[in-house]
């Protein structure tokens, strides 16, 4: 494997080498260092994308809008000032960031369809808006830029060395996110927003930024384009036909890659140019783009490099090594001792309609600080629900939650799990593409702006999880994708991802839901031991024996309620929760049911 990489290290050298002598071994082919710019800007554009859609998982097709902020932006300077538009090239990237950061703040709420359709919505109304301030932006009329100054000897180096610079600055600026606790936070949003929210990550400040990241390159390379076109007007810098064509370059090379949006744009040009001879309309230009576009989704949807990865990986298959840093250390959860019979979370009064269904109906009970409480009830009574409403999932209709003290019903979800509040899911929600590891060191215990910057995998926080992989026996795995995973190990995993948060209470949904029963007694073992370390559990589960054995007290709800409370033994005698489980009259036995 080593020389893999060795190989690909040296081929993209040699590739950045021919393509800095190029143009000085062909000083006089004009054409050709135009189309190679083209494919420079083409792939800075497609690098942008691949910020906000490869990383974040949210789909633009109206990115090429901010070419044409930073275009006008650095024309509109250039013509009032007469400084050259290539030294005023990087406020082009401020001017796109800033409009990217107000419109993130808000376009970023939606999801999925909603945001192509904004995104495309964007693009139309930032060229209406140029067309129809004439004053300003010269309208269909357009802008004339001055022409450059230099030698023409030397024709179009500054603008290629200008796009070639570009380019190599989206290539390490996306590779730069992807190695920090930034570029984790994206990912994990683009796996599962919702889950991401869970652990910690802020959301909407890291979905605001990606869009600022995608837009802020974009725009410097629009004020070099504009100067070197010297005439820019508003149906050509706001193209949405440069969109499709970036969305193409990211996807045929490989969406959420670092190198797939320049290998995709270096193959996109090419068909461009041949469409631009061939095709005696625009329509028949977008349509072959369009063509090519639906070809790629259908026949090659994870691009160039991750096909070209897997079908390497399949024909040379090896066991992932791993290779422990330090040996591992006990694992101590640093909080405050925990004070036995102190209400460690209280719920009061909590509702939630769906529609015309009460899934949790005036919810009330209180969790004690260093317990093991037992949630049970029948399917469809609301205990999931509950988790969610408790977690910040989904927003409650009335009633009060508080945890430690304070509530925290209005709090936002990574705001309750900053404060020491963890839970996991029935069906467990890892992030399937990342590694084990990566899935630890995935969750934020608090929220600062230069943290964004560390090391995604590094220091004493991949130390901490790697001591709780080897706590839950996941350290061989841990450079698996989780999605590689049995089901029973993906539960401990999540587990050992939510001690990362280093939390108070965590919230169990079904630890032994689908686990086969030698894994569910390693779960419950598990369970003990971290409750003896002081951390206080609420458990969901159906496994009736195993809940006997761990909790006491136990909930039993109904209908969206509490209905009963107390230890095992007298739960099992509970004539209510008899009925409950197995209908009215059942609970006249005075027997013990195994419920």
């Amino acid at each position: 494997m080593k020389g893999v990489t060795g190989l690909r290290r040296a081929a993209i050298a040699l590739g950045g080498l021919a393509l800095v002598a190029y143009p000085l071994v062909r000083l006089d082919d004009a054409y050709g260092q135009s189309v190679l710019i083209f494919a420079f800007l083409l792939a800075v554009m497609a690098g942008g994308w691949n910020i906000m859609a490869g990383f974040t998982g949210y789909v633009s097709i109206g990115q090429s809008a901010f070419l044409g902020i930073g275009a006008y932006t650095v024309a509109l300077l250039s013509l009032r000032t007469g400084l050259s538009p290539l030294l005023l090239a990087p406020v082009g990237g401020v001017a796109a960031a800033l409009v990217a950061a107000v419109l993130g703040a808000t376009v970023m709420r939606a999801r999925e369809h909603a945001f192509v359709i904004i995104t495309i919505a964007l693009l139309f109304l930032f060229q209406t808006l140029a067309l129809n301030l004439e004053g300003i932006t010269g309208g269909s009329n357009g802008l004339t830029l001055p022409l450059p100054t230099w030698d023409r000897d030397i024709q179009n180096l500054p603008f290629y060395y200008a796009m070639l610079a570009l380019l190599a600055l989206s290539v390490l600026l996306s590779w730069w996110i992807r190695r920090t606790k930034f570029g984790m936070g994206l990912i994990a949003i683009r796996e599962d927003e919702d889950k991401a929210a869970a652990i910690g990550v802020r959301t909407p400040a890291y979905k605001v930024l990606s869009f600022v990241a995608s837009a802020v390159l974009i725009g410097v390379a629009g004020g070099v384009y504009a100067y070197f076109l010297t005439f820019i007007d508003p149906r050509g810098m706001f193209d949405i036909l440069a969109s499709v064509q970036l969305v193409l370059a990211a996807l045929v090379g490989g969406r959420g890659t670092i190198w797939g949006p320049v290998l995709g744009a270096f193959a996109v040009v090419p068909l461009n140019e041949v469409t631009n001879n061939l095709a005696a309309a625009e329509g028949l230009h977008l349509f072959a783009f369009g063509l090519a576009l639906g070809a790629v989704v259908m026949f090659l949807p994870h691009g160039l490099i991750p096909t070209v990865q897997a079908w390497w990986e399949r024909r040379h298959e090896r066991q992932v090594p791993w290779e422990r840093r330090r040996p591992a250390t006990t694992v101590e959860r640093a909080a405050t001792a925990a004070e036995p019979g102190r209400a460690l979370l209280e719920v009061d009064g909590l509702a939630k309609r769906f529609g015309g269904v009460a899934a949790v109906d005036v919810c009330s009970f209180a969790v004690r600080e260093g317990g093991l409480t037992g949630l049970i009830g029948p399917n469809g009574s609301g205990k999931t629900t509950t988790f969610n409403l408790v977690t910040g999932m989904v927003r409650c209709d009335s009633g009060s939650i508080r945890f430690d003290g304070r509530r925290v019903d209005r709090m936002l979800p990574w705001e309750r799990a900053h404060l020491g509040l963890g839970r996991t899911f029935q069906v467990t929600r890892l992030f399937p593409r990342m590694t084990v590891l990566e899935n630890l060191v995935a969750p934020l215990r608090r929220f600062s702006w230069p943290n964004l910057a560390a090391d995604a995998v590094g220091g004493p926080e991949a130390q901490r999880a790697e001591e709780l992989l080897d706590l839950v026996g996941l350290l061989p795995l841990a450079a698996h994708p989780a999605g590689q995973l049995s089901f029973g190990q993906q539960k401990l995993a999540e587990l050992a991802q939510v001690l990362m948060l280093e939390p108070r209470l965590v919230l169990l949904d079904e630890p032994a839901g689908g686990v086969n029963p030698g894994m569910i007694q390693r779960i419950a073992e598990l369970i003990l031991e971290l409750n003896r370390r002081g951390i206080t559990f609420l458990i969901v589960e159906h496994n009736m024996p195993m809940v006997l054995e761990l909790c006491d007290p136990i909930l039993v709800m109904a209908r969206g309620r509490v209905i009963a409370e107390g230890p095992p033994g007298a739960i099992q005698r509970d004539p209510v929760v008899l009925d409950a489980y197995l209908g009215e009259g059942w609970g006249t036995t005075s027997a013990p049911v195994e419920v």
